[in-house]
Parts: C-alpha cells; structure tokens; sequence
C-alpha cells in the first residue's frame, strides 16, 4: 500500500495551517462549480450524501476535506474526506458510493491506508486524490462496447407495375423452329405485391416433317401466381396464392396452392441471426482495446477501468482464434487469446424462425396451369435458440390419411469442436407407420474440413411430397474431407451412398485436387470413381487463365472408358455498366469404341448488355448440324407517370423524379447512374429491398437558376417493389440588378428592396455598386426601394431568360415618389 503526498517547504506549513480552513472552504466551493459529476443545483439529499452541510470546526473525526477524486483513472467527483493524523479517512458510506467492496455491518471511518494493495496520491494545494485500487475491492459496471448495428430504416412502397421478360429462339439448319418466352408480371403498392409468372413456347415443325409445317405448335402455361405483404418491424411475411412450405435440412418442401405466414429476416438485413461472439476482460485503468480474428483486426475503442464486455460479429466461418489485447494509459499490454467457432446454422437465445402453410398441394407444375389435389394440406415449422450453443427444430405435415412430424437439433460442441445435428421424424398413413432418421456433422477452419452425413427411413416413413410423387430415399451417406496448403493447393475426397427403394443402391467416389498460380492460372483435377459400375468413371484436368481486358481462357481434358473429349473455351462478358461481350467454344471427342463416330462441335456468340436489357445471338455446330439461336431479356416499368425500359428487376428499384426537369445527372451510392428524361424522370435499379440506398443529386452540375431543397436522398423500397423518389428542383427567374437615381448614381449601399409584385418575398438590401441580388422575379417587376436616408423610389422591368448563367440586368432608374 502507498500513500504518495506532495512535500510542501518546512516554513509554509505553519502558514497553511493558519488558512487552511479558508482554503478547503473556497476550493470546495470551486470544485463544486467545476465538478462534472455533481451539478451545481445540489439539492438536500445530495448534501446529505457527501456531508457538505454537516461541517464543524472542533469535529471529533478530524479535518473536513471534499476532494476531487480520481478512481483508477476515472474521475469520481467531489468527495468527503476526514484528514486526522496526517491520514486520510473516509466513512463507510463514502467508500461504498464510490465502488469499494465493504462489509455491510462496519460503522466507523475507515483509514484508507488500512485499505490493502491502495494506492493513493493527494495533492493538499490541488486538493485532488487519486486513488488505484485493484479490481477485486471495488464493485465496478461493467462497461459494454458493441460492433453490431440492427438499422431499421422505415421502407416505402410506390404504386406501379413492371414486366419481366426472357425470350428464347432458335431455329436449326433445316428451317425447324422453337421459341419461348418466360414472363413475370408485377403489381405493387402500399398493400403489398401481386406477382404472376408463365411460360409460352411456340414450336414449329422442320421442311422435312410430315406434319403440317405451315402452323405453330404453341402452349401457355401459368407458372406461379401470388400476393405477398411484410411487416418488417415483426419480420413477418404473409403469402397467398402459390406458395412453397417452409423446410428444414432433413424435410422436403411441398409447392402449395394456399396461404403462409412466418418469419422472414431478410426485412432486417442488418441484424444478425446468428450467436455473436462476446469477449470478456477487465482493466485496472482506463485502456485501449484491440481485437484480432484469425490475425485480422476487428475492432479498436477505449473502455474505462473495470470488467468489460466487447460484441462483434464475426467475418469467419468455422473454428478460428481470437486475441484481445488491452493497453493501459501507462503502456502496459495484457492480451487475452480466445477459441472460436462460427456456427451460421444456430439462431440467438429466444430468436423464433417458423412459419404456417394450409393449402392444396400443387400437381404437374410446369405442365399444367391449374392441376392443385383435391384433399388440403398442413405445414409447420419452427427453429428456436435455445442458448448460444443449442438450436432446436421442429416440423409437422398433416393431410387427408397421413401425419407426420419431427423434432431435431444444432449443437455447437464446445468452443470449437465443430457442428453436430440430429434429427428424429415419424409419420402415420393409413394404418403404416414410419420413422426418419438423420444426423450430420461438420468441423472447418481455414485450412481443413470435414462433413459426415447420414439419413434413412425405417419402415414405410410417408411425407406430404409422397402422395403426389416419389418416395424420400432408403438410405443415403456422405463423407468428405478436405485440406488447403498454400504451397500445394487444395485437395478432397469424399463417399456418397444412396439407396432408392426397389432400386440398386449407388455408390460412388471422387478426390479433388486445384491451386491458383497467382491471379490468372488456375489448374484443377477431378477422378471420379463409380463403385458398382466401373464404366461410369471419369477423370478430368482443366485449367483458367484470365487474360488482359478481361478475357478468360478455359481448357480442358475429360476422359472415361468410352471417350474423351477435349474442350476449350475462351471469352469476354459485357461490362456490367453496358457493352459488347463474346465467346468461343469448341469441342471434339475422340469415341473409344468404332461404333460411334468422333465428333466435334462448337458455338460462337455475340451479346451486348444495354441499359434497356440484353441481347445475345450465337450459331452452334453438332457433329455437322448447325443452328442459329437468340435470346432477349430485359422489364418495362410503368410507375410515377412514366414508361421505362430496363434490365431485368428481380429486387428494389426506384424512380427519381426531379419535378419536371430534365437532363439533371443522378447517382446511387456516389457513383453516377443516369439522367432524367424529358419528363424529368428517371428509373434506377438495383436497390437492396429493406436497405438504405444513397440516391443524389450534385448541386455543382444544375444550371444557376434551379433551386434543390435536398441533394441526397436515402431510399429504402421493399422486396420486389419500387419507391418514388422525389426532388423538389424549381426554375427561379434570378438576377442582378443595377438600381441608379435620375443622376445615373448607384442607389446607396443598404437601401430595402421590396418586391410589389411579389409580396410575399421578404425584403433585401442594396449592395455595392447599385447591385441587389433578386431570385423570385416575375415576368413583369415592380419593385418599391427605401433608402437609408428615408426617400423611397420605384422601379419596373420585365425579365426574360438569357441562358443558364445569373444575368446581370439594368441599370434601371428609380423614380422617387413624392410624398
């Protein structure tokens, strides 16, 4: 324990005895007005608590002294003391309200060197204490620093409509031909989104049919039709129409023709569903912070002294280390190594994913418009976080003659044990019971991974799929494993086994072999090896390089017990930001039995990407037969008045509206994005649905008589819709304005300047030269000037446009009114 005080000169301690009293009085007084913890408006409680009210000159505990103190580098605000025999006490109370852990039932005033392991340092002409204690004596909060953000910005739903469209073509060297067209039509407002897609294919027949090749052959199949609203603050998704029932690793979705509703996180992107990893530690004084994964740094602040609690989301998956590394004002470091595993299959203690489907079950999709069984079907699912270690599941199906459910679970084995889930299901359909079995386990890190997998069927075990389709399988296993060197680059193998009922079980093997030879080569090798039939095995090497103005170049060698076939592909795709690309391809194969002929094909295509959509077309060659082929994507929106052309819209877009002005450039996110039509419109996608989307405006590029109340605006849309996005810009009639007397002398500086014409402008003023700056001029213009000396003069001119630059006008005689 030490107890560090200034030394003060041997002749000034009878003179501060003398005035001490006075001292202590009017440096309590000063502290009290600079102390940033107690307020100046003290009320009677407060003065109760630190005894300021309760001084008397012959007090029997000693001196009266109020402190500033400083605890571990935190200040603690003004403090009573007692100072007796050259020591400073302090009563129970005091010591308590300040942080120290102190029995309950001790009364009197406590001598603070009595204190083990404090330090204190006072400072009687600062009248100042510091103290350092060790964390194990005082009760500190722990201090809570996060990196997580769970933003929710407010999203908006615009009404209009848009057209999603695919058109396919092709037609072969004897004149057969096919053309196909995939569409989606899209209705959006404030109530949600009404989406329908088909399918329509047209076909007709070559010269050399028989049948009649004068006539199309075509069909109109409706895909998917559904209506869909969210509420993002509940993460809750209500869909009707065609729907698809929620599923989980060891279930098999069902398309349903009915009503769901269940979670949808995708309405929150910023929050994390996931365990977030927490990291625990004290400082005995205020310290900086720094925290590496995997030697990446994640994160960097300062906490104060005491126990502290650090939250960040990972940017790693699997097992991985951890080192928090805490340096105190003094230097001194202490870092703290953590074990890791990122687990993206588990939800945070007490977050809900689930989700409810009734409805008929959908038959021969993509065949037949309307074809839904006649009985209704059930489904449920839920997952729930159990603890950041355990993640539980469940699923129920119910339908005319069946039932069937399961329960299952996600552990997180330890700090970094890896992954391990389980599953158990039965089912009941018409007096047969059966029951599934899974389980599934999984470890990686940056370098090797290992998945073990396993399902099966006991007995006849029957899901909703099974009354309309095939069987889940008998049996299925997977094993792989894999390794990473940065020398000898990637290797894998791995064993899959599956078992169909009444079939023969399959069998097979492969391993894996890739490196990267710096940024253009990349080499790859794969054997395959089929267990029960040796003719199906494969072997293949390939190789990448990426050339300059990106154009890729792709080899490659497969080979098997009947042929091989040796491949090369080179090609260039079109700048996302729009332009020309192409690709080249050609193929031979060399048959390894004389009753098939070699044969060699190839295809050369042209697309270009546009603004509007995009275009491809191309001519093929099989073996000597040739055909030409042609394929067309791209939307038509209809929202905010306007009718836009663009690529295809699969998330959030938006329309800028500029209030009629047309040409001014827009960006997204900074980056330049178009420019308004002549109806001052302008569409921009994509946007992240239920995201913030930096939409701009740069002021330096508008033309000086164009006024703009915001430059930048962030625009949220939701899923699959589209937002209005309005700029207020109006045209203003501004100009200088030269303003002389009947002498042809400048008006004097500061004269008012009110418009007649225009009450509602407020007054301005004269500047040098005669010159008054006027933005809300009409076409015809009265204005009444007052000068300083009280004289008042008036003026008309008529304005008119002269350009995109202020005009300076006049000069312009004011006629003085008499009075």
């Amino acid at each position: 324990m030490a107890f560090k005080r200034h030394q003060t000169s041997r002749w000034a301690r009878p003179f501060v005895n003398a005035i001490f009293l006075q001292c202590v009085a009017v440096s309590a007084s000063h502290a009290v007005e600079l102390n940033d913890i107690t307020p100046t408006d003290i009320d009677d409680s407060e003065l109760t608590k630190l005894n300021l009210d309760s001084y008397t000159s012959d007090d029997k505990d000693g001196l009266d002294l109020y402190l500033d103190v400083t605890l571990n580098g935190a200040s603690a605000g003004l403090t009573h003391f007692y100072y007796r025999d050259d020591q400073l006490w302090a009563s129970t109370a005091i010591l308590q309200q300040l942080g120290f852990i102190l029995p309950s039932d001790t009364t009197e005033a406590i001598l603070l060197n009595s204190l083990p392991d404090l330090n204190i340092d006072y400072d009687a002409r600062q009248q100042t204490v510091s103290l350092i204690a060790p964390l194990s004596m005082l009760n500190l909060d722990t201090t809570v620093r996060s990196t997580r953000t769970n933003k929710r910005p407010q999203p908006i739903s615009s009404s209009g409509m848009l057209l999603n469209y695919n058109i396919y073509g092709t037609q072969t060297q004897n004149s057969a031909k096919n053309l196909s067209a995939y569409t989606e039509v899209r209705a959006f407002n404030t109530l949600g989104v009404l989406s329908s897609t088909a399918l329509t294919t047209a076909n007709r027949p070559a010269d050399n049919s028989t049948h009649d090749n004068s006539n199309w052959d075509s069909r109109n199949m409706r895909l998917d039709t559904s209506w869909s609203q969210s509420f993002p603050d509940k993460l809750i998704t209500v869909r009707a129409g065609d729907i698809i029932t929620g599923a989980l690793s060891w279930t098999r979705p069902t398309r349903l023709g009915g009503l769901q509703i269940g979670t949808n996180f995708a309405l929150q992107p910023y929050r994390s569903t996931t365990p977030l990893p927490s990291f625990f530690g004290t400082a005995t004084l205020p310290s900086a912070v720094e925290l590496y994964v995997n030697g990446l740094k994640q994160y960097s602040g300062d906490v104060p002294a005491g126990p502290f609690e650090l939250n960040t989301a990972p940017s790693f998956s699997g097992a991985g280390t951890a080192q928090l590394v805490v340096t105190d004002v003094l230097g001194q470091s202490t870092t703290l190594n953590f074990s890791l595993y990122d687990a993206h299959r588990l939800l945070q203690p007490g977050l809900s994913d689930w989700s409810i489907e009734l409805g008929a079950v959908r038959e021969n999709y993509g065949i037949h418009s309307f074809d839904y069984g006649s009985a209704v079907a059930a489904s449920g699912t839920w997952r729930y976080g159990v603890n950041d270690r355990f993640t539980a599941e469940t699923h129920a199906e119910v339908t005319n003659g069946l039932s069937n459910a399961g329960v299952g679970g996600t552990w997180l084995l330890g700090r970094s044990g890896g992954i391990l889930f389980a599953s158990l299901a039965g089912s009941e359909s018409q007096g047969q019971d059966g029951i599934q079995y899974s389980t599934n386990y999984s470890w990686n890190n940056s370098r090797f991974n290992i998945g073990i997998n396993a399902m099966g069927t006991i007995d006849d075990y029957r899901d909703v799929g099974t009354q309309y389709g095939s069987a889940p399988a008998r049996r299925s296993e997977q094993i792989s494993t894999g390794y990473s060197t940065q020398s000898l680059g990637r290797f894998g193998v791995s064993y899959n086994q599956v078992a169909q009922a009444e079939h023969e079980t399959t069998q097979f093997a492969s391993t894996y072999w890739s490196k990267s030879f710096g940024r253009r080569l990349s080499l790859s090798a794969n054997y395959n090896h089929d267990i029960n039939d040796s003719a199906n095995n494969s072997a293949s090497l390939s190789a990448s390089l990426s050339l300059e103005r990106n154009i890729s170049l792709s080899n490659s060698v497969q080979h098997t017990d009947n042929s091989t076939v040796f491949s090369s592909d080179v090609s260039r795709p079109a700048p996302n930001a729009g332009g020309i690309g192409w690709r080249a391809q050609a193929r031979h194969s060399l048959e390894g039995s004389t009753e098939r002929k070699n044969n060699t094909d190839g295809l050369a295509e042209l697309n270009y990407l546009g603004r509007y959509g995009q275009v491809r077309a191309g001519i093929s060659n099989n073996n000597g037969d040739y055909a030409s082929y042609a394929n067309a994507t791209g939307a038509v929106v209809t929202m905010g008045g306007g009718l836009f052309a663009a690529r295809q819209i699969n998330s959030g877009f938006a329309v800028v509206s500029t209030n009629g002005i047309a040409d001014i450039p827009v960006s997204l996110q900074n980056s330049p994005i178009g420019t308004t039509n002549s109806q001052g419109l302008l569409l921009v996608t994509p946007l992240n649905a239920y995201q913030e989307n930096k939409i701009g405006i740069d002021p330096m590029q508008l033309s000086a008589d164009l006024r703009i109340d915001k430059v930048n605006i962030n625009a949220t849309p939701t899923e699959l819709a589209g937002i209005l996005v309005d700029f207020d810009i109006t045209p203003v009639r501004s100009a200088s304005v030269v303003l002389v007397d009947n002498n042809d002398q400048p008006l004097p500086l500061g004269s008012q300047v009110r418009q007649l014409s225009n009450k509602d402008v407020p007054t301005t003023v004269v500047g040098f030269d005669g010159e008054v700056y006027l933005d809300t001029l009409d076409k015809h213009n009265v204005l009444e000037i007052t000068t300083p000396s009280n004289d008042i003069c008036t003026v008309s001119f008529d304005y008119s446009k002269q350009g995109d630059e202020i005009p300076l006008i006049g000069p312009f005689i004011c006629q003085k009114v008499q009075s």
